[in-house]
């Protein structure tokens, strides 16, 4: 087979598109292969598809799929049509969209090798410049969410994550079903998950049963102002309950371990961790040591107590039992004469009846969480972003569950 027709076949060249010739260059350590068109073709405009006349060409190279050791470039002059329409605009070709310098198949790789490795690795092994990986990353999230469906979730998960240092965070929407981001805001305010539910039908939002969050008013506000019923959708969930509920032993125990520094005793040094671990987890020696602490007269052991009891308060299935339990844990943390266990149930009392809806929806936040932590493991892996819309677009590229290949490779 001669090498025309070898790379004519390789490359999956119909009419009106042939090699016309293939040349390696050694001390280049490259193969080029040259495309022409078949004389007397008439061409479309690629955007309406209506027959124009030509108007001139203009020399394109593409990087594609390296030969043995050798980097392969494609290159072909593509013509320029004048459209009735649209003007003068350049015509489609077929192992490439439009805009990009690499081929379906060089792209796709490219894709594929991204989801395994960083882009610095990945930029170092295929010989690219970080600026042409992430305008390849660009477009494949571009791509994604133009093919995306029209999502219906029945149960979503909102969040923040810290996009850098100083507080500054981006909102993160997540399908508890199926795992994936939604959406991707700037900053944690009500417009944030906002512009989320405003692209939303009012069908779709009546479809939404849950919303799971943290006590945040933004996004409290936001869902209250879109989702029908929202009093009875959004859920506080256990996670972040039981940390407010940690904080608060945490101030406890300090408090309590300078009070008893003063008089000359320690026992409460070294125990942080102990009170905010669950006791199933420590060593033998872990939980005698913590035994003797829990069972004592500590102010901490009873503000421990008191956590704990309302972390088994999430097993009810009515509503009414569940206000009840809760309301007899209030009487208890109010009456504790601990203040930072006071100032924690004024908050819970306040954000009850969404923690109700938790308890008896069966909702939680873990989702969120673990988009969380991988969101946190991209971002360390790449070593941090230059800006909020690169972190976006990481986002949707990994976690968003998008189609991400370009079109030419659905015909393959």
């Amino acid at each position: 087979m001669r090498d025309i027709d070898l790379y004519a076949q390789i490359l999956g060249l119909r009419s009106p598109w042939k090699v016309a010739d293939v040349q390696l260059l050694r001390d280049a350590e490259e193969v080029r292969i040259h495309v022409v068109p078949e004389p007397g073709v008439t061409w479309s405009c690629p955007h309406c598809g209506r027959p124009s006349p030509g108007y001139d060409n203009r020399r394109r190279q593409w990087r594609h799929l390296d030969t043995c050791q050798y980097k392969t470039v494609l290159e072909a002059d593509v013509p320029r049509v004048q459209c009735a329409e649209h003007g003068v605009v350049t015509v489609a070709v077929p192992w490439a969209e439009p805009g990009s310098g690499f081929t379906a198949l060089f792209e796709a790789l490219l894709i594929d090798w991204l989801k395994e490795a960083s882009t610095q690795a990945v930029a170092r092994q295929l010989k690219l410049s970080w600026g042409a990986i992430d305008r390849v990353m660009q477009r494949a999230v571009k791509r994604g969410l133009s093919r995306r469906e029209s999502q219906a979730p029945e149960y979503l998960s909102v969040d923040e994550t810290a996009f850098a240092r100083r507080h500054e965070y981006v909102t993160v929407v997540t399908d508890q079903e199926r795992g994936v981001v939604l959406h991707v805001a700037d900053d944690r305010k009500t417009e944030s998950l906002s512009a989320y539910y405003a692209g939303l039908s009012d069908e779709q939002k009546a479809n939404i049963k849950a919303v799971a969050m943290d006590m945040w008013p933004a996004y409290i506000s936001a869902t209250e102002a879109h989702i029908p019923q929202a009093r009875e959708k959004i859920a506080f969930d256990k996670f972040h309950v039981a940390k407010y509920l940690n904080d608060a032993v945490d101030k406890v125990r300090r408090q309590e371990h300078r009070s008893l520094l003063a008089v000359g005793e320690d026992c409460l040094k070294g125990s942080k961790y102990d009170w905010l671990t669950n006791p199933a987890n420590m060593t033998r020696a872990q939980q005698n040591r913590f035994r003797a602490l829990r069972d004592g007269s500590l102010k901490t052991a009873r503000a421990w107590a008191i956590k704990e009891f309302a972390m088994g308060l999430w097993h009810y299935d009515s509503r009414t039992w569940a206000a009840k339990g809760w309301m007899r844990w209030l009487s208890w943390a109010v009456r504790s004469r601990l203040e930072p266990v006071k100032k924690t149930a004024a908050t819970i009392k306040k954000h009850l009846w969404g923690i109700i809806n938790a308890v008896v929806l069966k909702v939680h936040n873990g989702h969120a969480e673990s988009i969380n932590s991988r969101i946190q493991h991209m971002k360390n892996r790449a070593r941090g972003f230059r800006n909020r819309e690169r972190f976006r677009t990481a986002i949707y590229f990994h976690l968003g569950g998008l189609d991400l290949h370009p079109a030419q490779m659905r015909n393959r």
